[in-house]
């Protein structure tokens, strides 16, 4: 493993050295009329947030103009849109919502345009759609009150709605709105190019605190070097998700500032248990038991990623720490031999161009460790638009790629893809079902953990997936870029950045 990744740095640094040159700053004065540019790993596909609600790249986009209810702070939900909340009974939920807050166009943001935007969101039957599934009613009380009815209990409500994104509830149904939304966010949306950029202004009718850029364009730049080389040249101010192999690259530059954080970010590969071998929970596990996890992890990634311990991210509310499965190719042998396969099985794995840090780098290395097993698997790389279609239509043996908690509840993640209800990969454990059930409704922190630490170990026996790393968040920006902050759930806002001399 050693050598490969040593190799993999070599090319990929090559492509990009020459581009690597030391210079200063872009030189904007801070007039108040600057343009911010970022060039994230992943441009969106499309800005209707409720369509791709669980896409990284299209909720970093529209949030700079449409807000939610609540915002997640030190991993508690946090007033927005919404000042306070409170539940006179177990079933139902009231928020009451900010005074004085018009869309960017001026029209008022009342009770209704939360009822239209929840209610969409649930409509569509998305992959945010389970999180909301209790919910059997939402009333616009008064114009600033909004009453939620439950068919049970439901404790994570207030953190579900931090990504329920609010548009102008008359217009939200249709799909022509999503061209261009409307939200009362600190920027407005000038433009989308399909592969090419998203152009927002700001929003000066901001009931907050204003944006400190006139500016924000969001660029889309697929390949790693030229994204590394743009900043270096001062074409990009801000860059996200830089490979490990580029980081001594980036972070060694004159002009240019590297960080990192925690994330709530992690690869996954699922088992499509609709189709056998998969459905044999031995042959699962002697997937598992051929991967050098550790051998791969930590000459891939370095200080940026770490093997998984849990279904999610150790950032995340509800993470508990299990043991990884060890490396041992002959119990893999003898695991599917067991299962009734001593010649071992052929399989494909598919995953996504440019769907994460050395994804491709990780994915060779787990198909050689796989064929020392006698694990023969067909490599699928994709194209993103032929992979989010397949991988919807369960079109797939095994699936690599990268996911996130974006509440930072580990409901978010447990109880939105394992269900029997989900029906994601064909898995379903009812004892599961039931203790996520009892976490969702709880109200009381330490018995959620306590329900989540069970749940974890269930995922874990089963053998359901192989949790390969936990990701860090990095980025780098130009040096005159000030207030930038990357938030662990990964998403920036950029109302607060400014550029400096």
């Amino acid at each position: 493993m050693i050598n490969r990744s040593r190799a993999a740095r070599v090319l990929l640094a090559a492509t990009v050295l020459l581009g690597l040159a030391a210079c200063g700053g872009s030189g904007s004065e801070d007039t108040g009329d600057q343009t911010l540019r970022y060039a994230p790993q992943l441009f969106p596909v499309s800005l209707d947030v409720q369509q791709y609600p669980a896409e990284e790249p299209v909720q970093t986009t529209v949030q700079q103009a449409l807000e939610t209810l609540t915002v997640i702070d030190k991993g508690q939900p946090a007033p927005k849109l919404a000042t306070s909340w409170d539940t006179p009974d177990p079933k139902t939920w009231v928020f009451h919502l900010r005074e004085g807050v018009t869309f960017s166009d001026g029209t008022p943001f009342t009770a209704a345009d939360v009822k239209g935007s929840i209610e969409r969101l649930i409509g569509l039957k998305g992959s945010l759609a389970p999180l909301l599934s209790a919910v059997t009613s939402i009333e616009a009380t008064d114009d600033k009150t909004v009453t939620v009815h439950t068919s049970a209990p439901l404790g994570t409500l207030p953190s579900s709605l931090s990504l329920v994104f609010i548009g102008q509830g008359a217009k939200v149904a249709d799909d022509a709105y999503w061209q261009k939304p409307v939200g009362t966010g600190p920027f407005t949306i000038e433009s989308f190019s399909p592969d090419d950029k998203v152009v927002l202004t700001r929003n000066e009718s901001y009931w907050g605190e204003k944006a400190k850029v006139a500016r924000l364009e969001i660029l889309d730049m697929p390949e790693v070097a030229a994204r590394v080389t743009a900043l270096s040249n001062n074409e990009v101010d801000v860059l996200a998700s830089i490979p490990p192999d580029q980081v001594p690259e980036v972070s060694g530059v004159d002009g240019v500032k590297y960080g990192t954080g925690d994330s709530y970010n992690y690869y996954f590969i699922w088992f499509n248990q609709n189709r056998k071998p998969f459905d044999d929970v031995r042959v699962r596990r002697a997937l598992l038991h051929a991967l050098d996890l550790q051998g791969t992890i930590s000459g891939l990634f370095g200080d940026l990623g770490s093997v998984g311990k849990s279904p999610v991210t150790q950032a995340v509310f509800g993470a508990t720490q299990l043991e990884p499965p060890a490396h041992d190719p002959a119990l893999a042998k003898q695991l599917l031999a067991e299962a009734g396969f001593p010649n071992g099985i052929e399989i494909s794995m598919q995953w996504p161009l440019e769907g994460g840090p050395n994804i491709k780098a990780m994915a060779q290395a787990f198909i050689s460790d796989w064929a020392k097993a006698g694990i023969k698997v067909t490599p699928q790389e994709k194209e993103r638009a032929t992979w989010l279609k397949d991988f919807a239509a369960l079109n797939w043996d095994m699936n690599l790629q990268t996911n996130t908690t974006g509440t930072g509840d580990a409901d978010f993640t447990l109880n939105r893809l394992y269900t029997c209800a989900a029906k994601r990969m064909g898995y379903c454990n009812e004892q599961l079902d039931a203790i996520l059930a009892q976490a969702r409704a709880s109200l009381d922190p330490a018995e959620r953990k306590t329900l989540y630490a069970q749940a974890d170990k269930i995922l874990w026996e089963d053998a359901v997936a192989v949790y390969p790393v936990d990701l860090k968040n990095n980025y780098a920006v130009r040096e005159n870029v000030q207030g930038f902050e990357m938030p662990v759930n990964g998403r920036p806002d950029f109302a607060k950045v400014s550029i400096g001399q």
